[in-house]
């Protein structure tokens, strides 16, 4: 017998676990400036081949943008760029207007001081309740500097230290 689940208590419990902060980035042929979002749920999923794998939610109305790039920059933000973060979780139509980014050599934006970059062709999607689960291909990718920025229990921050999200 399944138990209902109180989504309250679930988002608690859930929060905490500390995630990393990832911003997902794309151009979509056309557009007059790129497309990103934020993501908790990015993660390894293969070494051979290379695939990554990440979720989101049906709702998201920037998703379907950067899908339509079929090409993507994951770039794993650092701490410090809670700016960054909070520009990429927002509504507004160019989300990339204050941002320091640059193009990755597969096409795709790339955020200026990330502590990571990992450039992906978006291969599948599953259906992952009010989510949709995505793999990626691994294109290339490289490492930045300093520590990941980090998502834990509704505040966001380095490892050793976390500020209000």
């Amino acid at each position: 017998m399944l138990s209902t689940i109180d989504q309250a208590q679930y988002r608690s419990v859930m929060g905490h676990l500390p995630t990393g902060v990832v911003a997902l980035s794309g151009i979509t042929a056309g557009a007059e400036f790129p497309c990103g979002l934020v993501v908790g749920t990015f993660q390894s999923l293969s070494l051979d081949p290379p695939l990554v794998s990440f979720s989101v939610a049906h709702t998201s109305t920037s998703w379907p943008k950067v899908r339509a790039a079929g090409r993507l920059c994951a770039s794993v933000l650092a701490a410090g760029q809670e700016p960054v973060c909070r520009a990429l979780s927002g509504k507004q139509p160019n989300k990339f207007a204050d941002l320091d980014w640059s193009l990755s050599d597969a096409g795709s934006p790339r955020i200026t001081g990330a502590h990571a970059f990992i450039d992906c062709d978006i291969t599948h999607e599953l259906d992952g309740g009010d989510h949709v689960i995505v793999i990626a291909r691994v294109l290339q990718m490289d490492t930045g500097h300093g520590e990941p920025l980090v998502f834990h229990k509704g505040r966001l921050g380095g490892i050793r230290e976390l500020t209000a999200a």
